[in-house]
């Protein structure tokens, strides 16, 4: 049985920075996943590489068993898989 959401052997390179090297993992439909990791080790890239932003050098996406890695950002959101973006402030009129 293949996974629901599966990267396999996930690399991309910005001239000789090694952002993602051989990133590898499945999500199984109902699972929580999570990616973490210091400042710096790629974290956004790989959503970057999920969502269609950027194109991997290497490796593979798949989304129930299609690979979708070199499907422009709007087919990959028709899918249901988006990004978003981090905000620090949420509500503009909210105090601490």
């Amino acid at each position: 049985m293949s996974a629901f959401f599966e990267v396999e052997h996930l690399s991309i390179a910005f001239g000789g920075l090694k952002a993602l090297q051989d990133v590898s993992f499945a999500v199984q439909p109902g699972e929580v996943f999570a990616v973490i990791g210091p400042n710096g080790a790629g974290k956004t890239t790989l959503f970057n590489c999920i969502s269609g932003l950027y194109r991997p050098d290497q490796g593979a996406i798949r989304f129930e068993g299609r690979p979708i890695q070199h499907l422009r950002p709007d087919r990959i959101a028709r899918l249901g898989i988006a990004r978003t973006f981090q905000n620090i402030e949420l509500f503009a009129n909210m105090r601490a």
